[in-house]
């Protein structure tokens, strides 16, 4: 008897039309099966670096393509070749184009060859770097490869949809975004992937939150090496995860298992779950049992290795692809002749895909070493003493039979160095270089920010305003006045965190604001900074604009793999193709005890590069700051002083329309003597300093506070500081070799500072260890007024 497979369309399927579907499905489970295999050939004879396949789970992935709607998502992970070719969210051509690190972003527009094979994303901005309407088609997230990374990001894309669902504010302007909330995230994950900490966070934040997630987790029994035994609890994850089975009274996840080589079960399972998942918004996880993985976990050694001949054995006889051949002949859908035309078929279009895709990757390089042979070889022909040796210099470049272009830019590195100097050939060759350098810059290192007109540098400047009769209020005061304007005027922006919601957090910041615009956009979250980052995420790439609050700097930590392997990567490594203008709120600085110091800041710095770090000194310059970031597309976090909730402010007139310019420092004290360069807190310990000890002694101190340490300084103001004192000393409170070090090396030697030094400069900074507890533990911990004073008093002596 004919086993069933729901079908995709709304009417049942005629037989041929069955019959036609399923050897569709099949040929595309061989087409992606014959890629693996010769993606991992192309590797072994070193036409690609490294390798990393989806074989053995086509089938489950074609049955979950079939779910896919336009306007779905989705956040997975790398093996998902079949579910990219099998939705057109990309194909076997592309595949290839990625195996051998294409910049062409025409042939590869995943990632322009930036991350290795396997890893997907479609282009969700135009060239100008506008939303396209992502309501067209399906579309993907980009990958990371952290294990689990895509975990947060896939709870936040589908909050998204319940927002737009049930948030009034969102029922008009979002078209490119939502069709009322109706999308559904696709999270894809290896089993061995379900013991990290991210995946729990995620699937427990999903089951509160009621999102339409729904999670594959294909389980093929190992991560690389590690049986599933050592994994998992039970050595199952869905026995593991049956507490949270979902019932009507408490909630909870909707969990289903199905084995990965059975095709009517996958389809009939998949159709079934996902459309509950839509409709109902409750999330879902489908345990992929019995999947298999042929050619072991990558190209970097070989599976025989750690599985034993019952494991091979079974994972030869119980392949996906077997199976369904078996199916296609035990219900006799089609003949042994059709089935081997269409396995036949599908091994060609593999294969013609793989040689075009390595066509198009060499001959632009073929092109340029044709040009490079031509410019080296008038040298040549000038004659000189250096003539052999730059002759044989080319030739060796033209006969490398798979070029890459650093072969051609070494080339001309080692023939500039032995060309005339002055001749009119050299000239040429010079510029040949530089040309082709400055192509490959653009190449492999554009789009660490957005390079669109939103980009956060280029929102101009609104100068802060105040009236004659001001008020002075406190800090928590200028912000909550500023978030009350921000949510008046933008529906897009949300605000969450841990005791954000209800008491306004822990600083009144949005006090009284939850109940004026809801719970729906103003919320409480659990205590999980990595799914707080993950909703913002989302949300941030579905056209809101998330404020996620981490409520004290210290569990930044928690936040930080996200922001610095997701949110800070993403413009670069999709080339401008996705974005994610997340802002992250926190508060740090000059709290007492060892984890509520506050002042990570150097661990902060060099993790996120591709966000921007602002470091406010006071309330009024961070609300400026936030509309900043709320005008530009670009991500960013603002660190408030905590020490500065309760210091009176003069409330502008024009709150929630002046910016703060990034990368420009305020010069906020004038002097001759000394150049002191911080941010944030400190500023205020070093007023102390000029206060009661420097000034009075006749020492004329300019303090500069540099806003923001990313970017830090683009028009050199500090350097113009240091020509009139010809004295610097660089202060904060992080460790030693922190954030001072980095302000020290962007001024001495990026600006060339030291050209204009008559003493060796300073920096001043916290203890090593972590701040003691109480007034007296932060006093000796950190930078104080007297040691400051005495530090400078020396630098006046030398």
């Amino acid at each position: 008897m004919l086993q069933e497979a729901t079908i995709t369309q709304p009417a049942r399927l005629s037989y041929d039309e069955f019959k036609r579907e399923v050897l569709s499905d099949y040929r595309m489970a061989m087409a992606s099966r014959e890629a693996s295999l010769v993606g991992r050939r192309e590797v072994l004879t070193g036409k690609a670096k490294f390798g990393i396949f989806g074989d053995g789970k086509e089938l489950a992935q074609i049955a979950a393509a079939k779910c896919m709607k336009p306007g779905d998502i989705r956040s997975g992970y790398y093996r998902d070749q079949t579910l990219m070719f099998a939705t057109g969210m990309s194909d076997i051509e592309k595949f290839f184009s990625q195996l051998y690190a294409n910049p062409d972003i025409e042939h590869e527009p995943s990632t322009a060859g930036r991350m290795m094979n396997g890893h997907y994303g479609t282009r969700w901005l135009d060239d100008e770097g506008n939303w396209k309407d992502l309501m067209q088609t399906p579309q993907s997230s980009s990958d990371i490869s952290p294990t689990a990374g895509q975990m947060v990001r896939a709870l936040g894309l589908a909050f998204a949809s319940k927002l737009y669902r049930n948030t009034p504010e969102l029922k008009t302007g979002f078209e490119k975004f939502t069709r009322k909330g109706n999308e559904v995230v696709f999270c894809t994950i290896g089993d061995a992937s379900t013991s990290e900490g991210l995946f729990w966070e995620t699937v427990n934040a999903a089951g509160v939150l009621q999102v339409p997630l729904a999670i594959f987790v294909w389980d093929d029994g190992y991560g690389i090496s590690v049986p599933r035994k050592y994994q998992t609890t039970k050595n199952s994850i869905s026995d593991a995860l049956a507490g949270m089975q979902y019932d009507n009274n408490k909630g909870g996840i909707d969990i289903y298992t199905v084995k990965g080589w059975d095709y009517a079960s996958l389809v009939n399972t998949f159709q079934e779950g996902i459309t509950r998942c839509r409709e109902t918004q409750i999330p879902c996880i489908f345990h992929v049992q019995e999947i298999t993985q042929p050619q072991g976990h990558s190209t970097s050694g070989s599976h025989e290795r750690y599985k034993n001949k019952e494991r091979l054995d079974f994972e030869k006889n119980w392949d996906c692809v077997v199976k369904m051949r078996e199916f296609i002949t035990l219900n006799e859908i089609a003949t042994e002749e059709e089935i081997i035309a269409v396995e036949e078929e599908a091994k060609e279009e593999a294969r013609n895909a793989k040689n075009r895709a390595w066509d198009n990757f060499l001959s632009p390089i073929k092109n340029n070493i044709k040009q490079a042979e031509l410019v080296c070889n008038q040298v040549v022909y000038e004659g000189g003493e250096h003539a052999q040796k730059i002759a044989a210099l080319v030739r060796d470049l033209t006969s490398i039979k798979e070029p890459i272009r650093k072969d051609i830019v070494q080339t001309l590195r080692k023939v500039l160095a032995l060309s005339p100097v002055n001749s009119e050939a050299t000239k040429q060759l010079r510029n040949f270089y530089n040309a082709t350098k400055a192509d490959n810059k653009s190449k492999f290192t554009s789009h660490l920010h957005s390079e669109s007109a939103q980009n956060a540098l280029k929102i101009k400047e609104q100068p802060i305003a105040y009236a004659d009769d001001a008020q002075m209020l406190n800090g928590y005061e200028i912000l909550n006045k500023f978030f009350d304007y921000t949510f008046a005027h933008n529906p897009a922006v949300f605000a969450f965190g841990e005791d954000l919601g209800k008491i306004g957090d822990v600083n009144q910041g949005f006090a009284g604001l939850q109940e004026k615009y809801g719970e729906q956009r103003i919320f409480d979250t659990g205590i999980r900074e990595a799914t707080i980052i993950g909703q913002g995420i989302g949300m941030a790439m579905r056209g809101l604009r998330p404020i996620a609050e981490i409520q004290y700097l210290d569990y930044m930590l928690y936040a930080l793999q996200p922001l610095s392997d997701d949110v800070a990567t993403l413009q670069y490594r999709t080339m401008g193709g996705q974005k994610c203008p997340l802002i992250v709120r926190t508060r740090g600085h000059r709290l007492e005890g060892i984890w509520h110091s506050g002042s990570p800041i150097a661990m902060i710095l060099n993790a996120i590069r591709g966000m921007y770090l602002c470091v406010p000194r006071n309330m009024v310059q961070a609300a400026g700051m936030y509309t900043t970031l709320l005008k530009s597309d670009e991500p960013g976090m603002v660190i408030e002083c905590l020490n500065g909730y309760r210091l009176k402010e003069k409330l502008p007139s024009n709150l929630g329309e002046y910016t703060v310019p990034f990368g420009i420092p305020e010069v906020i004290r004038e002097g001759s003597d000394v150049t002191i360069v911080s941010y944030g807190s400190t500023l205020r310990i070093i007023e102390d300093a000029i206060v009661h000890y420097l000034e009075p002694q006749g020492i004329s101190c300019e303090v500069i506070d540099v806003r923001t340490l990313l970017p830090f300084d683009i028009n050199h103001m500090i350097v113009e500081s240091l020509k009139k004192t010809n004295r610097i000393v660089f202060i904060d409170e992080d460790v030693p070799g922190g954030t001072t070090a980095y302000m020290y090396q962007q001024v001495m030697e990026l600006q060339g500072g030291y050209r204009w030094l008559d003493v060796a400069p300073r920096t001043i900074t916290a203890n090593a260890h972590r701040p003691a507890y109480a007034t007296d533990g932060d006093y000796f911990s950190k930078p104080n007024a007297e040691d400051i004073a005495s530090a400078i008093e020396n630098l006046m002596s030398e």
